[in-house]
């Protein structure tokens, strides 16, 4: 999920179409990363964007691997404003 967007039929709902972005240090691979296509590395921060309906799961999540997350920032749509 690291990256990636998930998207659901929540838009509907306020809180359906808000995403925010995690910047996460410290995520290295482990058994549980293993469990992915892809490696992790740790050398870095990385960005996360996750709906608001997952922040909860994706923060436990992230804890379980031993991440750090730095900061969390609300993504906004204002296309067109100046």
């Amino acid at each position: 999920m690291l990256g990636q967007v998930a998207v659901g039929n929540s838009a509907a709902s306020p809180s359906g179409s808000r995403f925010f972005r995690y910047e996460v240090v410290g995520l290295h691979q482990s058994g549980e990363t293993d469990k992915t296509d892809y490696s992790i590395r740790s050398s870095a921060s990385q960005f996360i964007i996750v709906p608001y309906s997952r922040m909860n799961q994706e923060m436990q999540r992230l804890t379980r691997l031993g991440a750090k997350i730095v900061s969390i920032q609300p993504l906004t749509s204002e296309v067109g404003q100046p």
